[in-house]
């Protein structure tokens, strides 16, 4: 009898040591399955009222099981309790709270309670597999993993990472690219997540970062730390630009991400299935920058917007395809990398806009200040661009103008100033016809054209105008549907305002409605703005 214990004991022991080594998880887990099971069937065969423990010694597999009772001065349920009278007859130093163990004989196992006992061993082994992979692989995003096909389900692929399974879902993976049961793969991990079916490892070989760890791989400078990859921009399978600075002025970073003869690029190329890559020196300057990642093509002009965060580039006529791209692929990839919206023009396109506004300017003044076209001229060539200016500069400046003495300055300025303020009457007669109450036009920085112009986008009260952000004045961008930038038109959007002015009117009517408190008088104007600046965001 005594050797079959001992038998079942080993045999305990040896089962809990084959299934911790199998799973890779530790024996205290398997162990502690096997604890809880007893415990049940324990439970079953002695009552589930009873709080019943089991304990399997590590070392000898000799189990124990138990029941505990607190000791209290009045028993009112006598499975879990014990009077303190009673336990003083079992261990004279008892008290009131502590809990005395009762040993119970081993439980037989019936065959239903064996089953219900293997279903708790392999749940618990189960979730303690599920636990050692998610912790294994949750500090392993960023890497490259390599594994082999196990199954292709619907276009995703399950890679068999051999302690644990990854996916790469359709669109993870580079366009017309298949794989079969058996292929080796290489993946970027880009997530790892806990899920009720058990952690779910997902992997990519269309991320920008997969191609960043592939040049890390092949090009020692990047493992290095001494050429880094700044920004990555990738239509998968098609074509790739990188931008990539060297911390040693004395190391080539593109000549050394293409290697000698290509063979570094190369290796990245193959992996790719054949993706073309541009591999383009970074620049702080964002204009030099912009006009490397639209390489191969070659730029004339580059103009800069920084509230739209725009770009517009002019490239000589010849050169325009070749900029845009098939499919505007070259222009829309420059875009991603530098993260600036690129607007291309060919050379012949511009010197037509040019000549487009400065005739419209020329129109204008002769309208406006009722002037003959040579004038007109004269003010638009010398960069007057609107009635305001002719109307606000200082006498000389527009006296200094070839042609133009003090009188015909001074002439000019007052018809700008008469002009305006025919305007500014239209446009408060405008006001008033819309809705726009008196105290929007009150507002430090509203002028009457900008009141009507509020009153077009239904900006008709203080607490309208107070209500609105930045953006709702000068305008922004959205993603459509299409995935496409939108422009969504400013209510002043066409009166020249910068952020900074807009985000002060919208302040001044805050304090002129109430809402906040106006700055101190002592404070200067820039931190007036500064100041300003914080609620508004």
């Amino acid at each position: 009898m005594a050797t079959g214990v001992a038998a079942n004991r080993l045999e305990l022991l040896q089962i809990a040591d084959a299934v911790a080594r199998d799973k890779s998880i530790d024996k205290g887990v398997v162990l502690g399955a096997m604890e809880e099971a007893m415990q049940r069937a324990a439970k079953a065969r002695y009552g589930s009222e009873n709080e019943i423990r089991v304990d399997i010694d590590s070392k000898t597999g000799e189990t124990h099981v138990s029941r505990y009772l607190h000791v209290v001065e009045l028993v009112e349920n006598d499975k879990t309790e014990i009077s303190l009278e009673d336990a003083r007859a079992r261990n004279p130093a008892a008290q009131v709270g502590d809990i005395i163990a009762e040993t119970l004989p081993p439980v037989d196992f019936s065959r239903i309670a064996a089953q219900a006992a293997k279903q708790v061993i392999v749940q618990k082994v189960r979730d303690a597999e599920r636990e050692r992979q998610y912790e294994e692989y949750k500090d392993r995003i960023g890497e490259i993993i390599h594994g082999i096909v196990k199954r292709v389900e619907f276009g995703s692929v399950v890679v068999d990472l051999g302690r644990a399974e990854g996916v790469v879902r359709r669109d993870e993976m580079i366009p017309r690219e298949n794989f079969r049961q058996g292929d080796r793969i290489r993946a970027y991990i880009y997530d790892v997540r806990r899920e009720t079916r058990g952690p779910q490892i997902f992997l990519s070989r269309s991320h920008p970062q997969f191609m960043v760890r592939l040049f890390a791989q092949e090009v020692p400078e990047i493992y290095d730390g001494i050429i880094e990859i700044r920004a990555v921009a990738r239509d998968p399978g098609s074509r790739a630009k990188i931008a990539v600075i060297s911390k040693d002025s004395s190391i080539d970073p593109v000549g050394a991400c293409v290697g000698m003869r290509g063979v570094r690029v190369q290796a990245v190329v193959q992996e790719l299935q054949g993706e073309r890559i541009d591999i383009i020196p970074w620049n702080p300057d964002p204009a030099t920058f912009i006009v490397n990642a639209l390489a191969p093509a070659e730029v004339s002009k580059v103009v800069l917007d920084e509230d739209t965060h725009r770009v517009e580039v002019v490239v000589p006529d010849e050169q325009l395809s070749l900029a845009i791209g098939r499919r505007g692929q070259n222009v829309r990839l420059a875009s991603q990398l530098t993260g600036w919206q690129i607007d291309i023009l060919t050379e012949a396109e511009e010197s037509e806009r040019r000549q487009k506004e400065f005739a419209e300017r020329t129109q204008l003044f002769m309208d406006s200040l009722d002037v003959d076209e040579t004038v007109a001229q004269l003010l638009a060539s010398e960069g007057f661009s609107s009635i305001e200016d002719v109307a606000y500069v200082p006498l000389n400046e527009l006296s200094a103008v070839e042609g133009f003495d003090e009188e015909t300055a001074q002439e000019l300025q007052t018809r700008a100033q008469e002009y305006i303020e025919a305007q500014n009457r239209e446009m408060d007669e405008k006001r008033r016809e819309l809705g726009v109450t008196d105290d929007v036009l009150e507002v430090n920085g509203v002028s009457p054209a900008m009141a009507a112009a509020l009153g077009e986008h239904d900006i008709k009260t203080l607490e309208d105008l107070a209500g609105c952000a930045t953006d709702d004045l000068l305008g922004y961008y959205e993603t459509n549907k299409e995935k496409e930038r939108v422009r969504i038109e400013g209510a002043l959007e066409g009166f020249g305002l910068t952020p900074d002015e807009a985000n002060g009117i919208i302040m001044n009517a805050r304090v002129k409605a109430g809402w906040i408190e106006a700055p101190q008088e002592e404070e200067s104007g820039e931190g007036d703005t500064e100041a300003a600046q914080e609620p508004a965001g």
